[in-house]
């Protein structure tokens, strides 16, 4: 798979786990395990995707 084509895919996947985590906050009885581990995979994905970034947009050497 290309970078930028799993950096979109990863970015979907991020914003689809915010749509996730609101629809869980927002429930009359709260999951909390669950919203803590989507956090905790959303926060991976961040990490995932801000390499991928790094790797595809070249260093500038000053």
């Amino acid at each position: 798979m290309e970078p930028a084509d799993e950096l979109a895919r990863l970015k979907q996947e991020h914003r689809d786990l915010d749509g996730a985590i609101d629809a869980l906050e927002l429930g009359v009885v709260a999951d909390q395990l669950q919203i803590q581990r989507l956090k905790k995979r959303k926060l991976s994905l961040r990490d995932r995707i801000s390499y991928l970034e790094d790797q595809i947009t070249p260093d500038i050497i000053a």
